[in-house]
């Protein structure tokens, strides 16, 4: 269950294990463009929000994701790492991290953004994250962002985690059950959210009647890849076969 408990300054430190020599530069880190025009205008344009430690952070996370995807995944080619950093380099991924981290305890927006819930929204939660990891470079270097990001990141790298597979779980899923009960897994769209530019699907893989798992994805293509990943680890557990 996630933490409840309000995020502090030096509780985030102490969960990403780096204490800030320079604590102002965490603190612009959390300050949205929206607080910057409400409360900073008396400051130099570089110091009233995040936005150029958002712009540091995005190349600071590209680099050191790709230096982590080189180790992790040696056989894999080019086109298959830029297809795993782009699957975690992306504003939903750094989003959930935030949450992870409970940014929005921390993160200082104007009365605007506040009243229509700027402290949940990914776009704001992935940029104050990039932010974090600029501040961190900045305040400490390559050595010191380094090891952040790869402690952060490490769930996303475990071998069951589908986020950056690039294996065909679809494929191995028929696999499996078709050797053990000459069967074949079904994939369903069962419901398709948000605008035409960030649509969610929501796909579910069955066997006959029996649901083995749902998920979502960018496309359909994407949700039936996750949803076989989901299904690939309850598959174990399954009592019995199908034939009901």
């Amino acid at each position: 269950m996630p933490d409840q408990r309000p995020q502090t300054l030096q509780g985030l430190q102490d969960q990403i294990r780096y204490p800030f020599g320079d604590p102002r530069l965490l603190i612009l880190a959390m300050t949205h463009v929206s607080y910057g025009q409400e409360n900073h205008q008396e400051r130099l344009p570089v110091q009233r929000n995040n936005e150029r430690l958002e712009f540091l952070g995005d190349s600071v996370l590209g680099l050191v994701i790709s230096d982590l995807l080189l180790e992790a995944f040696p056989e894999a080619s080019e086109g298959q790492l830029s297809k795993m950093r782009a699957a975690v380099v992306n504003e939903k991924t750094l989003s959930e991290i935030s949450k992870s981290l409970r940014l929005s305890g921390l993160m200082l927006l104007g009365k605007g953004e506040t009243r229509t819930g700027g402290h949940e929204k990914a776009s704001i939660l992935s940029s104050a994250f990039e932010a974090l990891i600029a501040a961190i470079y900045i305040d400490g270097g390559f050595n010191a962002v380094y090891p952040v990001v790869r402690y952060l990141f490490a769930p996303l790298f475990r071998a069951e985690n589908c986020t950056i597979s690039f294996q065909d779980h679809k494929t191995r899923l028929q696999e499996l059950i078709q050797s053990r009960y000459r069967l074949t897994p079904t994939y369903h769209l069962i419901a398709s959210n948000g605008p035409d530019h960030a649509k969610v699907f929501t796909v579910e893989v069955r066997v006959k009647d029996r649901v083995l798992a749902s998920s979502e994805g960018s496309s359909k293509k994407n949700a039936e890849q996750n949803a076989a990943c989901e299904a690939l680890r309850v598959l174990p557990e399954l009592d019995g076969g199908f034939e009901k």
